[in-house]
């Protein structure tokens, strides 16, 4: 998957709403079919979301387009992943999962469908989003289900299902949500999925607020944040971004390291630091994101 800094919920059946997020600089949008959209207006958006991606391929948006269908429990997943499903998809980010069974029989449906409209094998991406307590309890399988799951999320944002779900009052600090997130961190790391994502802050107003949870989202090891309104794009891009300083730092780092290595040692003090191998690594990893993201 694409390194995401930022992806932003759009709803489904606001046509103009997309070209909108696009232009804040948004890395992807994610187009909601599920909790944003009215029930009365739920078959025309599925319409409205296909003419959307349609849209933005023809104009090659930069943004990667993914699509928020209802869930699978809820009886109108079927008919929104046959509307949208297009070329022009980057895939789906799946809401209200429970088990590991579920995406394997979700990656059947979208192979069919891939291979009925003539879509690459295995393009379409699934992004988990942990808003149950079964989940939660069987992230790891579930990460570990498809070839197909790109990243995963979960375990934030007030009075929203999870937090039903689970019975925690949320907090702007996230200790009642700690456990939860690291171990979605871990669960992807497990499973190989190098770019989990954050979300999401829901007080729009607070931008001081959103860069600090960002921020700790980060240091926990999220690379990226699910956003709910365009204010949050930018900072979002920041904080996500390896610094130039960090860059440079880093790049010195390895420069060292090799310098040590062809002079036959395999550790060398940098700059007051004891480094070897595995931290030369880490910097390398730093800056292939900073390139990955610069690429885009």
């Amino acid at each position: 998957m694409n390194p995401y800094r930022s992806m932003l919920f759009v709803p489904g059946h606001k046509s103009t709403w997309a070209e909108k997020a696009v232009a804040t600089g948004v890395d992807a949008v994610i187009l909601d079919l599920e909790d944003s959209v009215p029930a009365a207006d739920k078959a025309d958006a599925r319409k409205t979301v296909r003419e959307t991606i349609g849209r933005l391929r023809a104009q090659g948006v930069r943004a990667d387009v993914w699509v928020r269908p209802n869930s699978v429990d809820s009886g109108l997943f079927g008919a929104d992943v046959e509307e949208v499903l297009t070329e022009g998809l980057a895939g789906l980010f799946l809401p209200k999962v429970f088990t590991a069974q579920e995406i394997v029989r979700i990656d059947a449906i979208v192979s069919h469908i891939e291979a009925r409209e003539g879509l690459e094998a295995g393009s379409i991406g699934l992004i988990v989003s942990y808003e149950t307590a079964v989940s939660m309890a069987h992230c790891e399988e579930i990460a570990a289900a498809s070839p197909r799951v790109s990243s995963l999320l979960g375990a934030t944002g007030p009075n929203a299902d999870v937090g039903r779900e689970l019975g925690f009052e949320f907090t702007p600090e996230g200790l009642e949500t700690l456990y939860l997130r690291s171990r979605i961190v871990l669960a992807a790391r497990a499973a190989g999925l190098h770019h989990p994502v954050a979300g999401v802050w829901q007080d729009i107003a607070d931008l001081d607020g959103f860069r600090r949870f960002a921020e700790d989202n980060r240091r926990l090891g999220y690379r990226g944040i699910v956003l709910i309104h365009p204010s949050h794009v930018a900072p979002a891009n920041e904080v996500f971004t390896p610094s130039s300083e960090v860059v440079d730092h880093y790049r010195r780092m390895i420069a060292a390291f090799r310098e040590a290595e062809a002079q036959g040692s395999a550790a060398v003090d940098f700059e007051g630091q004891h480094i070897d191998l595995a931290h030369a690594k880490t910097a390398q990893g730093v800056i292939d994101l900073a390139e990955a993201i610069a690429a885009e």
